[in-house]
């Protein structure tokens, strides 16, 4: 790939959704492109750029954005924040809105769904502490495939076999062929929204949680503060966001701190 045209690919990356490759990573341009570029019709990534310099075709720059995004992503994903979120968070949550019942969390780059739905289970086994709260989960993506995939609620047996409890997978799972499609209880918790992190967040309302786990670690440092900074808005005084365990908001931002004793748990800072 010619120097100017990886520049190219990764300064639209960097703008349309915030996403840093260095040059290390021309590999990874390359290999999630070229299907792009079978998809166009265009024979090699040569033409790929010069499509995109020529056209800027939205549904182009959509399907290279989407390409490069990672979706990785897996039920209960390192089950430690579930922990936390059973045994301190929800507790802290029940206390503190007991009079209006009502608890909103985000699990924003959402992906294919599994973190969102990880929650609604989880909140569903809660049921009898949970017993007359309104309980809303949104799950946003940039990726339009990715949100139709999470509303779907259907999953391979790969998908359902990373950390998801066998327990769960009876419980609120149906067989369809070869694959595993959720159940219409547990679907029906969650809401999804296609949403790119570097947009406007203040239509997205007012959340008790935020899960943005294992996201900003693609971003530059600008970036990364300009969506703490965001998030900070949207969150009460008491407020809870949840970070990946290598990312931190040190020297990032001012508006978190992290929770005493609890690693990837965040609190907004006393202004």
């Amino acid at each position: 790939m010619k120097v100017e045209d990886f520049d190219m690919f990764c300064t639209l990356l960097r703008q349309r959704s915030g996403l840093v490759l260095t040059s290390d990573k021309a590999y990874l341009l390359e290999s999630r492109l070229m299907p792009v570029a079978r998809k166009w019709t265009l024979k090699s990534l040569d033409e790929l750029a010069v499509a995109v310099r020529s056209k800027r075709d939205e549904a182009l720059l959509r399907d290279i954005t989407e390409a490069m995004t990672t979706n990785e992503s897996s039920f209960f994903r390192d089950q430690k924040p579930f922990d936390q979120f059973k045994q301190v968070v929800l507790p802290h949550l029940l206390a503190n809105r007991a009079a209006k019942k009502q608890i909103r969390v985000w699990s924003a780059a959402c992906s294919s769904g599994q973190e969102a739905y990880s929650l609604a289970m989880l909140l569903q086994e809660e049921g009898a502490r949970l017993a007359g709260w309104r309980i809303e989960i949104l799950g946003t993506d940039l990726s339009s495939e990715m949100v139709n995939k999470a509303r779907a609620g259907l999953y391979t047996q790969f998908e359902v076999q990373r950390g998801l409890p066998i327990t769960h997978l009876v419980k609120y799972f149906k067989q369809m062929g070869d694959k595993w499609q959720l159940n219409d209880d547990i679907r029906g918790k969650v809401q999804y929204r296609e949403y790119n992190l570097l947009s406007d967040l203040t239509p997205l309302g007012q959340f008790d949680v935020i899960f943005c786990r294992n996201v900003l670690i693609y971003f530059d440092q600008p970036t990364k503060s300009k969506v703490l900074e965001a998030m900070a808005k949207l969150l009460p005084p008491d407020g809870i966001l949840y970070l990946g365990g290598a990312e931190t908001v040190l020297g990032i931002t001012e508006k978190f701190k992290p929770m005493e004793g609890q690693r990837g748990l965040y609190t907004l800072a006393a202004k």
